[in-house]
């Protein structure tokens, strides 16, 4: 089944940086659309960003747009996400998941997440 764990979260100041990544399990990652939500602590889930297989091809969100990166490395199983220039705002709970089919938005499996606190 699928299995997905991130890593990388922390606190970081506003303005800052920080890379999550994911490492995938339990299924043919080379051929799977993949993504990064975040769990807010108000407004819930959110899409934040995805990927086709090949890793040519990425989505964003308005507010990731610009300041965030998706990228993978098939040969390592391995999902990551660059945040700089990281705000208040951006505090959430970030979860790698891979998307259903090739929906772009949509999701059949993801990780238990890792928390990114931004300060002030």
């Amino acid at each position: 089944q699928v299995q997905l764990v991130e890593s990388g979260g922390g606190f970081v100041q506003r303005g800052g940086s920080l890379r999550l990544s994911c490492t995938a399990s339990g299924f043919t990652f080379s051929s799977a659309y993949m993504m990064w939500l975040r769990d807010l602590p108000r407004e819930g889930l959110e899409w934040v960003a995805s990927i086709n297989p090949g890793g040519g091809m990425t989505k964003y969100s308005r507010s990731a747009e610009g300041r965030f990166t998706i990228a993978r490395n098939n040969a390592d199983n391995t999902l990551t996400l660059q945040m700089n220039n990281l705000e208040p705002e951006d505090t959430a709970q970030y979860i790698c998941a891979r998307v259903q089919g090739t929906s772009w938005y949509n999701y059949d499996g993801r990780g238990q997440g890792t928390q990114v606190t931004v300060s002030a």
